[in-house]
């Protein structure tokens, strides 16, 4: 849409034509408005937070540590591995059901946390947390 006369047609026009960038931005507006809450939405990561707090080991918690050997000991004593399903089974009975505080050394092997978590869930424990030690700065 140019305005001017029509008679000039050695002049050049310096008008800008501005509908295709109107088009462009009405389509980026109405892509940003679809995808953004998709993308919000889509990972919802509730982070955990951190506290330099102690805590304190109420009686009822339960204190499994895996020692960097892979050995199990349940409140400070050692158990075996056959001993531990039966342990979590009578833990998960329990009312209200204990928190099970899962403390792994550093060297031990992931495979033997992975096992103690899957025989806590078979056991029906739905209170476990890791215990680590605050960071040094």
């Amino acid at each position: 849409m140019a305005i001017g006369t029509q008679d000039d047609s050695d002049e050049m026009l310096s008008e800008i034509n501005m509908i295709p960038f109107i088009d462009v931005m009405l389509v980026l507006l109405i892509i940003f408005i679809i995808t953004v809450p998709v993308i919000k939405h889509a990972v919802s990561v509730d982070l955990p937070k951190a506290s330099s707090e102690r805590l304190l080991d109420k009686p009822e918690n339960i204190r499994l540590v895996v020692d960097a050997n892979g050995q199990y000991h349940w409140n400070d004593a050692r158990i075996e591995d056959e001993q531990l399903p039966d342990r979590l089974s009578a833990a998960a009975a329990m009312e209200p059901q204990p928190e099970l505080h899962i403390r792994g050394d550093r060297a031990v092997r992931y495979e033997r946390v992975a096992e103690l978590l899957s025989a806590a869930q078979r056991a029906g424990l739905r209170k476990i947390g890791f215990v680590t030690e605050p960071a040094t700065q």
